[in-house]
């Protein structure tokens, strides 16, 4: 057996939880949320015909919050149902089942099955459990992470990954304009055709103090942008002004995230967005975020267009390797 996983440590907790988990007091959700308010991030709706008024209310909300959730999108609700299914069927499985995915020991890529995926600041540990594998491009999946089990897993996959295209073309397209390059120009800046499509599937089992512990600490993520589903047991916070928001669940809509490629891309424009889980003391929470990133060896910094001397780039430019090391290794950039 690997690592102590914490659906495992879930199951024999049943009032208190081990130190690890129990955050401190500036982190902590009971202390720390604003409670009875909910974050009304924008919602935009995707099928609006008014072109112009989708494309700002993008880059608006990508310049003021980092967060925003898209309804109406094009992603059939069977596809994104078929999806969470096949995830909540794998952690499911009994715990051997699932170590037969484990990230291997040493591994320097993230995929497989899996429970730390950073240094925690304090010694202090996330509670959830986590899968991840790329499922998009083809040529860089490697199916030896993806469960055969449920037997739908794959076809779920796939199809998502097939559905995800159009939601992400439309998204760059907007970021770009928004930036006033040429539609197609940040997507090339970031990986263009070679973008790889990491999913991770967030499992955050029952957890007896949800006051105490964080599903996964504050954070903004490394990619260019997330796009994620969750299941319908809230715990998304966004930090606001130095505080912390439930951000309001909205069924069948996508949460898209700005990551820090896009904020890095776009010279400062564009904020990535600075947030965390909760958790929940009688359901587990589950979520699917699917982060676009740029190939390991491509090298990401300022876009050309947007740097001249009143506006010196102010982010260095490096290979998306060398970012996620110095990010997960809590090196400065």
């Amino acid at each position: 057996m690997g690592a102590e996983r914490v659906q495992d440590i879930a199951k024999s907790s049943k009032e208190t939880i081990p130190d690890a988990f129990i955050r401190l007091e500036t982190e902590q959700p009971g202390i720390t949320t604003v409670h009875g308010a909910v974050l009304e991030v924008p919602t935009i709706d995707y099928s609006d015909p008014d072109e112009e008024k989708v494309l700002s209310a993008i880059e608006d909300a990508a310049r003021n919050w980092g967060m925003f959730q898209i309804v109406n999108h094009e992603i059939p609700s069977e596809a994104i149902a078929k999806l969470q299914a096949a995830g909540k069927g794998f952690f499911e499985l009994s715990q051997e089942e699932k170590e037969v995915y484990a990230k291997p020991s040493g591994s320097k890529a993230r995929e497989g099955y899996g429970t730390a995926l950073q240094k925690e600041v304090e010694g202090k540990k996330a509670w959830v459990d986590h899968l991840f594998h790329k499922i998009w491009p083809p040529s860089a999946i490697n199916y030896r992470f993806w469960p055969e089990n449920p037997a739908f897993y794959r076809e779920a996959n796939e199809e998502y990954a097939k559905h995800l295209h159009g939601v992400v073309e439309k998204l760059f397209k907007s970021l770009s304009l928004g930036l006033g390059l040429e539609g197609h120009e940040l997507k090339e800046a970031a990986g263009g055709d070679n973008l790889e499509y990491l999913l991770k599937i967030n499992y955050y089992p029952p957890c007896p103090r949800p006051d105490l512990a964080l599903g996964v600490a504050a954070h903004t993520d490394m990619c260019t942008i997330t796009i994620l589903v969750p299941n319908d047991v809230q715990g998304l916070q966004a930090s606001r002004d130095g505080r912390w928001y439930d951000v309001k669940y909205i069924p069948n809509a996508l949460v898209i995230h700005i990551g820090d490629q896009i904020e890095i891309l776009s010279n400062g424009k564009y904020k990535s967005v600075l947030h965390r889980t909760t958790v929940n003391k009688e359901k587990a929470r589950i979520s699917w975020p699917v982060f676009m990133e740029p190939p390991s060896d491509f090298e990401v910094g300022p876009h050309p267009k947007l740097v001249n001397k009143e506006n010196p780039p102010k982010f260095k430019t490096k290979k998306f390797s060398d970012y996620i090391y110095c990010k997960l290794n809590k090196i400065p950039q």
